[in-house]
């Protein structure tokens, strides 16, 4: 999605995730190699029950690393320009949702949780809506400082008028 035109800012959120598809293929190839050599192992020392839950550890690997993986394909664009603020989220079945906020009423806050992230929320005067939840810390706090800082210049422009300057 372009930017439109009059954007004064735009910050793209996607999941951070460092395994491409090949790399998360051999992933699972060795979680299956070493654990059928564990099976081996305990088949050979007669524990072969051993065998089905190692198998269905196996199995569960796989479907939680196949979500983590889905879950890159979403994603969360965040507009200001002179219409307001947009909140556009895409899910990953690619389900789009949009939410204009006034950005007159805006302000950005950081709510500080003990042993965890920290919240940041977009807090208007009809409620609030939690933005970045995929971010860590440092970027968290980072983009807190930047929409607070795109919120200022919005809602105070400079004006640079060439004929009020002195010759």
């Amino acid at each position: 999605m372009s930017p439109c035109p009059g954007t004064a800012f735009e910050a793209v959120i996607i999941p951070h995730r460092s395994l491409t598809r090949a790399g998360l293929r051999w992933l699972v190839g060795f979680i299956c190699l070493l654990s059928t050599l564990v099976s081996l192992g305990f088949f050979y020392l007669g524990a072969w029950p051993v065998i089905g839950f190692n198998g269905a550890e196996i199995a569960l690997a796989i479907v939680l690393l196949r979500r983590n993986a889905r879950a890159s394909r979403a994603s969360e664009m965040l507009l200001l320009s002179e219409d307001g603020f947009r909140v556009v989220r895409t899910d990953t079945a690619g389900r789009r949702m949009e939410r204009r906020l006034q950005s007159a009423w805006l302000r950005a806050e950081l709510e500080e949780r003990a042993g965890r992230v920290p919240a940041l929320w977009l807090r208007d005067r009809g409620g609030r809506m939690e933005i970045g939840t995929e971010l860590g810390e440092a970027e968290k706090r980072d983009l807190a400082v930047a929409v607070a800082a795109a919120l200022h210049r919005h809602r105070n422009p400079s004006f640079n008028n060439p004929q009020l300057q002195d010759p």
